[in-house]
């Protein structure tokens, strides 16, 4: 039997100086995380959710060979969630996203999220469900993270960057 050892990464809000440590749940989202783990680091502006509550997010250019089924699927993230999603630039191209960069139909971007608190739903008035895939889960700083993340809620994202790196 192949046994892979536990895997870490590092989550950070640069401009805080906030940052807290995530499992892979590699037995859970395989395909996923090996996406990840390869394309490591990442960092890019943040955003807070609109729709789904506690979550911010940071968006990529597709960075796997192929885009990663759903794996380990959920509407309702919990606290130190970290989830994956894929968006076509035609769901995200309307200006109520208020994103400050193009988005283009016929592009892709992908998702990396961590939800801080509890009480998400992943519904989306423009397109309905939105499901995700759990590929990591915080498992030390997350009430430091969760203060920043309600710092960035209230005095707002423009300047900070969210990383993700291999430990």
């Amino acid at each position: 039997m192949d046994l892979m050892a536990d895997r870490y990464i590092e989550v950070s809000l640069a401009a805080r100086g906030v940052r807290c440590t995530a499992q892979l749940l590699d037995d859970r989202a395989p395909v996923t995380c090996a996406a990840v783990w390869d394309a490591l680091p990442l960092g890019g502006d943040v955003y807070h959710a609109k729709y789904a509550r506690n979550e911010i997010y940071a968006l990529f250019e597709p960075f796997a060979d192929r885009e990663p089924p759903l794996e380990n699927p959920t509407v309702t993230p919990v606290p130190g969630d970290l989830c994956y999603f894929s968006f076509a630039g035609t769901e995200l191209g309307t200006g109520a996203y208020g994103y400050d960069r193009e988005v283009r139909p016929g592009t892709t971007l992908v998702d990396l999220a961590l939800f801080y608190e509890r009480n998400n739903l992943l519904l989306n008035g423009d397109v309905g469900w939105v499901p995700g895939t759990v590929w990591g889960r915080v498992v030390d700083g997350l009430t430091e993270m969760a203060a920043a993340c309600n710092d960035l809620w209230r005095t707002g994202a423009a300047g900070e960057t969210l990383s993700f790196r291999r430990t």
